[in-house]
């Protein structure tokens, strides 16, 4: 397989493959539009680390650009995945030498419009474990973000946030928080759990905003709270729980500056309460 992407014998691949076995592997979420995806430098960086992190080889450039040339030819506006594993090796922990990695790209729907009044909330029972190893990079092995998901099933919320084992906020399950508080934007540090998304990595410097550990009481005291994440970009939070947040100007102007910086998120619409 090693520099090409998977067509058939993908399910024998991935059987055999470490990638399903263990999750010994590293993945991308990104937003296609127009045929091209305007964030894949940024993707292909993190893939790079988390592939390093794991000790696992990186496809070429040439050909990752080929396969995603190709697959956007057919799918122009859409949620590219690309799958990075060690590859097949046999049983047991112990990582094969000298095997070629396998890698897969596919193409999903675009994700459902956000609610125009914001999102609803709650908190997630499951805590993150602290593992600074593999803290940062989107390895393959994302259980805790599975158990925490299907802690609901009703339709009216949104979203779960996530707290470590310390009980400070860490992230969503599928995205990456921010909040205002003091006029200005603070995220979590991604030191010891969760991803750093490639999404965040662009708000940070264009938001003026500070890595801060956060606390429940700092996030339901805040300003405004919003979520983030490649696919989707910048999610208002409408409510956490029985905490409820009016629009903010913050967070209207934090929706410009993304819809400057990517075509896939237009300017917001002058009757959003978020305008």
């Amino acid at each position: 397989m090693g520099d090409a992407p998977v067509d058939d014998d993908i399910d024998t691949v991935l059987a055999a493959g470490r990638g399903l076995a263990y999750g010994d592997g590293v993945f991308e979420t990104m937003r296609a539009v127009g045929g091209v995806i305007p964030w894949w430098s940024a993707h292909r960086e993190r893939l790079r680390r988390g592939a390093a992190r794991l000790g696992i080889a990186m496809p070429s450039d040439a050909a990752l650009d080929a396969a995603l040339r190709d697959l956007l030819h057919a799918h122009s506006d859409a949620v590219i995945k690309l799958v990075l594993t060690r590859g097949s090796g046999g049983r047991g922990y112990a990582p094969p030498r000298d095997v070629p990695p396998v890698w897969l790209v596919s193409a999903s729907p675009l994700p459902p419009a956000p609610r125009s009044g914001g999102l609803v909330l709650r908190w997630c029972d499951l805590r993150l474990a602290a593992q600074p190893a593999l803290a940062g990079i989107k390895h393959c092995n994302r259980l805790e973000q599975v158990l925490a998901r299907v802690e609901w099933s009703d339709d009216g919320i949104d979203e779960g946030l996530m707290r470590d084992a310390d009980g400070d906020v860490v992230c969503a399950t599928a995205a990456n928080v921010f909040v205002l508080r003091d006029g200005r934007w603070w995220t979590p540090p991604i030191d010891r759990c969760g991803v750093a998304g490639v999404c965040r990595a662009w708000a940070l410097p264009a938001l003026d905003a500070t890595e801060h550990r956060l606390t429940p009481d700092d996030v339901l005291s805040a300003q405004a709270v919003v979520l983030c994440n490649a696919a989707r970009g910048i999610l208002p939070v409408a409510r956490l729980g029985d905490h409820a947040w009016s629009p903010h100007p913050a967070v209207g102007e934090a929706l410009r500056r993304l819809a400057d910086a990517h075509p896939a998120f237009p300017v917001i619409d002058r009757g959003s309460p978020w305008a």
